[in-house]
C-alpha cells in the first residue's frame, strides 16, 4: 500500500511488486487542523481498502510519502508548511489505528525519485536524479542504489539562486522563479491580468502571446540554470523532470535542452541525453511509497 500525503489532496493505492496499481482512493486533505488531516488519511486508507476487498493482513507493507521534513527512523512528520502537523507521529499513529506495524515513511520527492528510479531500468551503480517542477521545486538523488541525503537537506535545489528576467538584484531562487505558483504570480504581474491561472498562461503561450513568450523564456533559462547546477556537481547518468508544471507541459523538455546549451561545454553536451520527462507521471510518489512500503 502507498499513501500520498498532500495540502490539497490523499491519495492511497494498492499495488504489486512491479508497481502495478491494483485499487485507488482519493479524498480531499482537511488541512485546518492535526486531527482532521489525520483523520481524512485514515479515510482514505479504508476506502481503497473497501474497494479492493483485500484485506489489512493481506498487505506486505505500507509506504507514506510526506512533504518537507520528516524523521524516517521515528516515523515523526517534523515540518510540513502545507499542513498542520508540527512534530505529528504519523507511523505510531496509523500503527494504533490499525494494528498494523509494517509502516514506512520518506519525504514525498523522495518516494517519487524511487519509483522513477525503479522503473528507469538504470544501472544500479549509476546516478540518477529526480527533480519535480510542481507547486514546489526540488529534487533528490540515487548513487549506487542508495539516498544522497546529507545532513537531512539535501536536494533542495528550489532555493538555489538562478539569474532571473526582472528581480531587483538580477537573481532569485529557483522557486520563486518557475514553480507552478510562481509562474502563475508572474504572468499576473507581466501580463497584466488578475487571476490567470498557470495553464491559462501556457496557453497564452502557445498561441504566440508575446509576453507570455518572453516570460516563458526567463522561467525556462532560470529551470535550464538550476539544472545545470546538477550536472555540474553530479554529472548524473539520467535526470528524469517530473512535477504537475512539466507533466502537463511536456513541451518544456526541448525549451530546457535549448536553453542549457549556452551553459554546457563540448564534454557535457552528452547530458543532454540523458534528460527525460517522468515515466510514471503524477503516480510517481504514490507508487515510490507503495514500493517503499513492499522493500522494508
Amino acid at each position: 500500500m502507498g499513501v500520498d500525503i498532500g495540502g490539497t489532496k490523499i491519495a492511497t493505492v494498492i499495488i504489486d511488486q512491479y508497481g502495478e496499481i491494483y485499487k485507488r482512493s482519493e479524498v480531499a486533505s482537511d488541512p485546518s487542523d492535526k486531527e482532521k488531516m489525520f483523520q481524512q488519511v485514515i479515510k482514505s486508507i479504508e476506502m481503497v481498502l473497501k474497494g479492493s476487498k483485500v484485506q489489512l493482513n493481506d498487505i506486505k507493507g505500507m509506504g507514506v510519502g510526506v512533504p518537507g521534513k520528516i524523521d524516517r527512523e521515528n516515523g515523526i512528520a517534523i515540518f510540513q508548511n502545507n499542513l498542520p502537523w508540527r512534530d505529528f507521529p504519523i507511523v505510531s499513529r496509523l500503527q494504533d489505528y490499525f494494528s498494523f506495524t509494517n509502516i514506512v515513511i520518506d519525504n514525498d520527492v523522495y518516494m517519487a525519485t524511487y519509483a522513477e528510479w525503479k522503473v528507469s531500468n538504470t544501472n544500479k551503480q549509476d546516478t540518477f536524479v529526480y527533480l519535480t517542477i510542481s507547486t514546489g521545486i526540488s529534487c533528490a538523488i540515487i548513487h549506487q542504489g542508495s539516498f544522497i541525503r546529507g545532513n537531512g537537506f539535501a536536494g533542495e535545489l528550489g532555493l538555489f539562486p538562478v539569474l532571473a528576467g526582472q528581480s531587483l538584484n538580477g537573481f532569485e531562487n529557483l522557486e520563486k522563479s518557475a514553480s507552478g505558483p510562481a509562474i502563475k504570480k508572474l504572468a499576473e504581474k507581466r501580463l497584466n491580468t488578475p487571476n490567470l491561472t498557470t495553464s491559462e498562461f501556457f496557453l497564452k503561450y502557445e498561441d504566440n502571446d508575446k509576453e507570455a513568450k518572453v516570460l516563458m523564456n526567463e522561467v525556462v533559462g532560470s529551470l535550464a540554470h538550476g539544472i545545470y547546477s546538477i550536472i555540474c556537481l553530479l554529472d548524473p547518468h539520467s535526470i528524469v523532470l517530473g512535477g504537475g508544471v512539466i507533466n502537463k507541459n511536456p513541451f518544456l523538455l526541448d525549451l530546457i535542452k535549448e536553453s542549457l546549451k549556452q551553459y554546457l561545454i563540448p564534454e557535457q553536451q552528452n547530458s543532454l541525453e540523458r534528460l527525460y520527462i517522468s515515466k510514471l507521471k503524477s503516480d510517481s510518489g504514490i507508487v515510490g511509497a507503495g514500493l517503499k512500503g513492499l522493500s522494508s
